[in-house]
């Protein structure tokens, strides 16, 4: 099969009110009429009337006496009022009727028995229908309780209750079958894991894109993995058509690729209203109609896949069940990195965001529409518009929060140097109370110490060597911040050379990155290993000219490992944690200290409070080293103070 390329391609609010213009609230879907107690959730499909007042009758609102209030008028702490009990004044508890020819309620506090017993003596008088609830006070038998495509919440199903209507009319829940494609994919719960053939993935947008459908209202049904086989996704599309299904979601084979059939399988059967749409993640976007129902194409790649339904099918199931589309809170935030993007293209960037002062900051998570971890590590979208080249770093941003607000004030921000014991902090951070969210964006050592100069973190990772006298970060704080801060180590840790399984290149020395058979993979300018190679290629004569792959850069260890266990590279230099995490071999090169940088106004606001805390605990650092290559001996000491 040929190509295709996206025709006429639709900015989001154009794409969505081309497949909205179709669909009223109740279309396709219908009414049903359940019992009250179970419609929390729902949306009313007509209005709803009250059967009965609420109260149904005159009951009082307080425990004491029912009594004439005319007959107190004359009270007076001077001249108290006796009446008789029994006859005046009669005992009623809360939400009792009130007896015949009675209109008030006297408080019993404020009533004191004569000496006789007989009598109640009243020193103030109370006015008619005091501490009385009338007759349909609440609500009035006939009166409008909710209107047409009203969400009724919890406390709704009390008021429909209390108006005497046990039962309403609500609209059905839309049915969403979701069509999982792909040649590649597998259905975890159906194979062995530990024993996957090369290039099969497992299938996990169906779970994602089932529980978006759940949060929305719907039922969400999956099927079986279509093979990427035209006559097979032509076949499924079909049965989900004819079946009791409201909105189809066809996973994957949505782009432009020789392989993906999904549009052409829609033109035969149907209309393609749109395909492609002009956001990033979620660009290949399909939408089209099959005797009279939506049929999604959904992008293959996770972030893509979430984009996709947030931006199209989330409104779709809002609109089919007359429901208020989804709306996130949005705060205004510093931007914490520069992001370039693409004319033309809205741009749907995920972000960390947290309170670091008197501001909120937020710094850009990498991109990557197939790393779902772009978005579980995010806390706020930041939506790049079309028009736009990009935002400067320090600009004011508005965000879209997709976790609770409140969590601003209990995110711990670092930036900086990558490095394993950073997730251990975040677990130990996590189970501490009040628990504490730490969020980590890897820029390199450098990056951290100058994101502490502009207050765009509370904590930076920091192992920068000092080539003149063999020291650690203090020279670099010294010359780079100028405010108070401290250092505070985390861990020695041993960095070496990671090389693959069995060291087939038997790599043992930094001279053999000089090698014509060897290929490199490095880190990022800025980055303390970068630092500490450099040193190492100057002491030893070699030039960065002479390594193969020297160019090539990752941000983190962990990717360093990866590029060395996917054959993409013979040898890296990190650390031991990540070597044996991955089971590749390492040759020790030297042992380096890592330190976390502090601003003083910072040490005794609780996250990093709680941060210290937890760095002083033997379980800590019975964890960092069970990871391997780490030493703890100056774990938590302050290394280096500046300013006071």
């Amino acid at each position: 099969m040929k190509r295709r390329i996206y025709l006429n391609m639709k900015e989001p609010g154009q794409a969505l009110g081309l497949l909205l213009e179709r669909y009223a609230p109740g279309d396709l879907v219908g009414e049903e009429e359940i019992p009250s107690r179970l419609s929390a959730g729902r949306v009313t499909s007509c209005p709803v009337y009250a059967k009965m007042s609420a109260p149904g009758f005159h009951s009082a609102a307080m425990d004491g006496y029912a009594v004439v209030a005319e007959e107190t008028f004359s009270a007076r702490d001077d001249a108290p009022v006796p009446l008789k009990i029994g006859e005046q004044a009669l005992p009623i508890n809360t939400g009792f009727p009130m007896p015949e020819g009675k209109n008030a309620v006297v408080m019993i506090e404020h009533c004191l028995i004569d000496s006789t017993g007989k009598n109640i003596l009243l020193r103030t008088p109370v006015f008619p229908w005091q501490n009385v609830r009338k007759v349909g006070e609440d609500i009035v038998a006939t009166e409008l309780v909710f209107p047409t495509n009203h969400l009724l919440a919890p406390y709704d199903v009390g008021a429909l209750l209390a108006s005497g209507n046990v039962t309403v009319k609500v609209w059905k829940r839309p049915v969403v079958t979701i069509i999982p494609t792909g040649s590649e994919i597998v259905d975890l719960e159906k194979e062995d894991i530990t024993n996957l053939p090369l290039g099969r993935i497992p299938e996990s947008n169906s779970a994602v894109l089932a529980a978006l459908s759940r949060e929305c209202g719907a039922v969400a049904n999956t099927w079986e993995i279509v093979d990427d086989n035209p006559e097979d996704i032509e076949r499924s599309i079909k049965e989900a058509c004819q079946s009791d299904s409201h909105v189809i979601l066809v996973n994957a084979g949505s782009s432009a690729g020789s392989a993906d059939y999904t549009v052409s399988v829609i033109e035969r059967l149907g209309e393609v209203l749109v395909h492609g749409i002009t956001i990033m993640p979620g660009k290949p976007t399909i939408i089209g109609i099959i005797s009279g129902k939506p049929v999604i194409g959904i992008p293959g790649y996770p972030v893509s896949a979430i984009m996709a339904f947030e931006q199209i099918v989330s409104p779709l199931l809002c609109r089919l069940q007359g429901r208020d589309m989804i709306k996130r809170p949005q705060i205004r935030a510093v931007l914490a990195k520069s992001l370039p993007s693409r004319a033309g293209i809205e741009e749907f960037r995920r972000v960390i965001a947290g309170k670091v002062g008197e501001r909120i900051v937020a710094s850009p998570i990498k991109k990557g529409a197939g790393s779902i971890t772009t978005i579980t590590r995010a806390n706020a979208i930041l939506r790049i518009p079309l028009e736009s080249e990009g935002i400067e770093e320090g600009q004011e941003v508005e965000l879209e929060l997709i976790r609770p607000w409140q969590a601003l004030d209990k995110t711990l921000i670092c930036i900086g140097s990558h490095d394993l014991c950073l997730d251990i902090i975040s677990d130990f951070l996590k189970k501490m109370s009040p628990a504490v969210e730490m969020a980590s964006t890897h820029v390199g050592s450098l990056g951290g110490i100058t994101a502490i100069a502009r207050g765009l973190c509370h904590v930076a990772g920091t192992h920068l060597l000092d080539t003149e006298d063999g020291s650690y970060n203090k020279s670099y704080v010294k010359r780079y911040v100028k405010n108070p801060c401290v250092l505070v180590n985390l861990v020695y840790r041993q960095q070496g050379l990671m090389v693959q399984r069995g060291n087939p290149k038997a790599i043992k020395r930094i001279e053999d990155l000089a090698r014509e058979d060897v290929t490199f993979v490095n880190r990022q300018l800025g980055s303390g290993t970068r630092v500490l190679l450099d040193f190492e290629l100057s002491r030893h004569g070699i030039k960065a000219s002479q390594i193969l792959g020297y160019e090539n850069e990752e941000y983190t260890h962990m990717a360093v490992a990866v590029s060395i266990l996917s054959g993409k590279a013979d040898a890296g230099l990190g650390i031991l944690s990540a070597a044996r995490a991955l089971g590749l071999d390492f040759v020790p090169v030297v042992e380096e200290r890592y330190d976390l940088l502090i601003p003083r106004q910072f040490l005794e606001s609780p996250p990093v409070a709680m941060l210290l805390e937890c760095l002083r605990t033997d379980e800590f650092k019975r964890s960092v080293k069970a990871l391997g290559g780490y030493d703890t001996r100056d774990t938590g000491k302050i290394m280096y103070q500046q300013g006071s």
